[in-house]
């Protein structure tokens, strides 16, 4: 039996597939996940994502400290509220975690982690913070639900205490505000508008109770990693690591090079890559034959080399296989994957596959 979040008996009495997941007992689906998938495209969907981790920084030099510890700069964070997705890195430039960070105050952040990569992170944001003297407070009384889709904030509004509501209607994405002991954020990982709300752990499961009444359709695992497949949403542990860096993972957007002063963890590597024409390519691959494309199949590009797929299956959006791959250097749009022994046709696209409901490649 793995951890459970406060949500757990809900997911039980609602009939869901549970699976283990980074050690924590979570839905896989409640019946269909092809329907929670299009439930949050066209309408609102809610996830439990209460094994995240959530970590409270705060310090005099809690500023200097993150810009240091992240490959994106944090002073990019004009003002309270504001969110920034990055990576933290080792020495050799490889992704010990994705995350975001959101700044609360002036001497206060708030960072939410991945929860496979839990106690590593921890041990390495508290290793790295002595030299600062900055507090880290894991936030393990909280709870934490994505509600997602066209319509999550509309239906969600309601479960803002009423004094809150609508400076969070108000919110402009990647911003966030602090409601009545909630923490309520324009953010999520499905490609669509939503909140990601961290609350009280004994608020969860009336909050998950009301979401549903309201029309809001319960979403497990398996939904949410074909949403963000199609919006081309890495996943720590399968589309990069600690061996992959965030220029070999289509992640280069993440790091600020500028100002060239800021000597954050894995900086000097990082630069050392930058050099290197010859690095793996991060694409988006469409499958032209029938078939499915999953992780790890072998892609094959004729005269240039092999890659692999890092993220691959059926895309219900688009209703074709998609998926992500790191493949040879080299100017090319086409290659093909070997799945059960045949090579079958794969062009390479432009990603996002789909955001906002809208498909964005030509199938």
């Amino acid at each position: 039996m793995g951890s459970k979040t406060p949500l757990y008996e809900s997911h039980v009495e609602a009939g869901a597939r549970i699976v283990d997941f980074g050690g924590w007992d979570m839905p896989l689906h409640y019946g269909s996940q092809k329907e929670e998938h299009h439930a949050v495209r066209g309408n609102a969907g809610v996830f439990d994502v209460s094994h995240m981790t959530v970590v409270d920084l705060s310090g005099p030099r809690v500023g200097d400290f993150l810009r240091y510890l992240v490959a994106n700069d944090i002073a990019r964070l004009d003002s309270h509220g504001r969110a920034l997705y990055t990576c933290m890195l080792n020495e050799d430039g490889g992704v010990i975690d994705d995350l975001i960070i959101y700044f609360v105050g002036d001497n206060d952040y708030r960072l939410v982690v991945n929860a496979a990569t839990r106690e590593k992170d921890l041990a390495w944001i508290r290793k790295q913070a002595e030299a600062f003297d900055v507090d880290v407070v894991e936030r393990a009384e909280l709870a934490m639900i994505a509600v997602q889709g066209p319509r999550a904030r509309e239906l969600a509004a309601p479960c803002i205490a009423a004094e809150y509501r609508d400076s969070a209607l108000g919110l402009k994405p990647f911003h966030a505000m602090q409601a009545a002991g909630w923490f309520v954020a324009r953010t999520g990982y499905t490609g669509e508008d939503g909140w990601e709300i961290m609350l009280p752990a004994a608020d969860a499961p009336t909050v998950w109770d009301r979401l549903l009444a309201a029309g809001v359709e319960p979403c497990g695992l398996g939904a949410r990693d074909t949403l963000r497949l199609e919006a081309a949403m890495n996943l720590y542990g399968t589309d990069m690591d600690e061996s992959i860096s965030p220029l070999e993972a289509g992640l280069a957007w993440t790091v600020a090079w500028e100002p060239a002063e800021r000597d954050f963890i894995g900086r000097a590597a990082l630069e050392k890559q930058r050099e290197n024409t010859g690095r793996q390519r991060f694409v988006g691959l469409l499958l032209e034959d029938k078939g499915v494309l999953r992780n790890h199949q072998r892609v094959v590009v004729e005269g240039v080399g092999e890659g692999e797929i890092t993220s691959g299956g059926f895309s219900p959006t688009i209703g074709r296989s998609i998926a992500l791959a790191r493949l040879p250097a080299g100017d090319y749009d086409r290659a093909q994957v070997d799945i059960r022994g045949k090579l079958l046709d794969v062009r390479i696209v432009k990603t996002p596959f789909v955001r906002s409901g809208q498909v964005r490649i030509d199938i």
